[in-house]
């Protein structure tokens, strides 16, 4: 599926996250420098994307969105990711070992 949304976050002087959408990578080039293109994602839809200077990406976000993110933002969300707690399952016990039972 093409990626159809360029999606740029950044921080605001007031600390809060700014997303800005873009629907053609003309604007964002006209705030960037592009330096080079992506040719090594995992994601085989976004090889050949741009790569800014000063922006973290490309990177998927759902189907058909792009994210690009400036170095903060990258660091202090991926922190807030890597800290964040998962929920414990339990654990069930196997089918041969309910039979034994």
């Amino acid at each position: 599926m093409p990626k159809d949304v360029i999606r740029v976050v950044t921080r605001g002087v007031d600390g809060k996250l700014r997303i800005k959408d873009y629907v053609k990578h003309d604007a964002v080039q006209r705030m960037h420098t592009q330096i080079g293109v992506d040719d090594c994602s995992t994601d085989l839809g976004l090889r050949g994307f741009p790569v800014y200077r000063g922006l973290v990406g490309p990177m998927p976000e759902g189907r058909n969105i792009v994210r690009y993110e400036s170095p903060e933002v990258f660091e202090s969300l991926t922190k807030e990711w890597s800290v964040a707690k998962v929920p414990r399952r339990a654990r069930t016990r196997s089918i041969t070992a309910q039979v034994e039972a």
